[in-house]
């Protein structure tokens, strides 16, 4: 059985790490709420971003762009987006147990990392990382989305990767943060159009000055649109995480006080009870 004094340091240590818990619940909860707000803001034009060029390209017809009809490489270039600090729950976990559950063969895909905690998660798991912008995800930037925006699409060009998905996770709500992996290029016009015959009868989309250039031109805004929304939420989520597994820290730390505060009046109740039962022995010796 523990003693006094091994009960009384434990607990110490305990109440200095709730201290500690509190603290970055806190901090989480603050920084929650301003990405909240950026993530709530721009989720509406993230979303209907990717609807509108989808749209368009469903209802474009047979355009031959290589955009649509993908690159000549069979890599597959991913852009994972987790964090640069841990004590956020499963959050980056979560990310990297998405893509080791993919049907994506390991050896043909590419990492583009923001966040270190994926970067090295998946990098011991055997992935090639083809770039790092771990500091982005710090302060993420409009600019940031359309630079690695950029680079993908210079690399799709290249024909170093065919395929183009960015994995993140959803901010749905403050307890809820869902894992997507979402396939941004090409696009397959034909699932589109299946999605949209359900809807409403397809139009004809005309493209001016031609199609080819059109695309060229509103891939990349479309690339660095979608980057941007999930960079923002992946902030977020990343906040909204923080602040629950230091919530359940905070209640874990007070759960084991309360049991340790217990276990020390049970040992100083003892103790009490051991002198006077001494007192009383020797006193009875006396007499």
């Amino acid at each position: 059985m523990a003693t006094m004094r091994e009960i009384k340091r434990r607990r110490g240590s305990i109440q200095s790490t709730q201290q500690i818990t509190k603290a970055m619940k806190l901090v989480s909860t603050v920084k929650l709420q301003k990405a909240r707000g950026r993530a709530e803001n721009s989720k509406a034009y993230f979303e209907y971003m990717y609807k509108t060029v989808t749209s368009m390209l469903a209802k474009a017809g047979d355009v031959d762009h290589p955009y649509l009809r993908g690159g000549d490489s069979e890599n597959i270039g991913i852009v994972v987006i987790t964090s640069n600090r841990g004590l956020a729950g499963g959050y980056n976990a979560n990310i990297v147990r998405m893509i080791m559950a993919s049907e994506l063969p390991k050896e043909k895909v590419r990492l583009y990392t923001i966040g270190r905690k994926g970067a090295d998660g998946l990098a011991r798991k055997g992935y090639i990382i083809a770039a790092d912008y771990s500091d982005v995800i710090d302060e993420p930037t409009f600019a940031d989305a359309k630079e690695i925006g950029k680079q993908l699409l210079t690399d799709f060009a290249k024909g170093e990767i065919g395929e183009i998905y960015v994995a993140y996770t959803e901010f749905k709500n403050t307890v809820s943060h869902v894992p997507k992996l979402m396939k941004l290029l090409p696009v397959k016009t034909e699932d589109l159009q299946t999605e949209q015959e359900e809807q409403e009868e397809l139009a004809l989309m005309n493209f001016e000055p031609n199609e080819e250039e059109a695309i060229s031109l509103l891939i990349p805004k479309y690339m660095t649109s979608i980057l941007y929304g999930a960079f923002v939420e992946a902030v977020a989520s990343e906040n909204g995480a923080r602040m629950q597994a230091m919530d359940s820290a905070t209640n874990n730390a007070e759960e084991i006080i309360n049991d340790l505060e217990l276990k020390y009046n049970r040992a100083r109740q003892g103790a009490i009870t051991q002198e006077l039962t001494e007192i009383i022995a020797g006193a009875e010796a006396i007499g």
